[in-house]
């Protein structure tokens, strides 16, 4: 199973967003505490529309108290502009969950934490000469679907059917 963890997000329509994309991908959202909002906010649920109640949320005093919940076959991937892999070079069919953590809109994750778990650090390449950074949401989305490409995208639907003679 595939899991996104926010490390102190702070712009609610970001969440919203993501916990849309959760709902849609079966992931569940980790939120590590303090939140820059409530998530009762009316922009977070805006944001999230009718999905937040079928997303499955947890929520995290700090970053340590999320950490201790990882199990020895769990892979934790940071998400980072600074990192020296990319998203695409991984393999994420292996066992255990995956646990992609995205750091603050504002600051990313904490310099030191990112220091001590650099192998475990991926990015998505870009032109930063004219940009800074991705937007967060939708940089979960584009890595939590590369992460279900890779499994053959399980419990999601694949195909449509659309019945021609019912199309008006």
């Amino acid at each position: 199973m595939n899991h996104i963890v926010l490390f102190e997000p702070q712009i609610p329509q970001n969440t919203g967003n993501i916990a849309r994309t959760c709902a849609a991908t079966n992931t569940p959202l980790h939120l590590i505490e303090p939140l820059g909002f409530s998530t009762d906010d009316k922009q977070l649920k805006r944001a999230g529309l009718d999905y937040w109640q079928a997303v499955d949320v947890h929520y995290y005093p700090n970053k340590a108290a999320f950490l201790a919940t990882l199990s020895a076959s769990d892979r934790l991937f940071l998400v980072s502009k600074f990192a020296n892999q990319t998203y695409a070079a991984q393999d994420y069919t292996g066992k255990g969950d995956n646990y992609f953590m995205f750091g603050k809109e504002t600051t990313g994750l904490p310099e030191a934490f990112m220091r001590e778990n650099s192998d475990k650090a991926i990015r998505i390449p870009m032109n930063d000469e004219h940009v800074r950074s991705l937007n967060l949401s939708n940089t979960a989305a584009l890595i939590i679907y590369e992460a279900l490409r890779q499994q053959d995208f399980p419990n999601l639907e694949q195909t449509h059917h659309y019945d021609n003679d019912k199309i008006d």
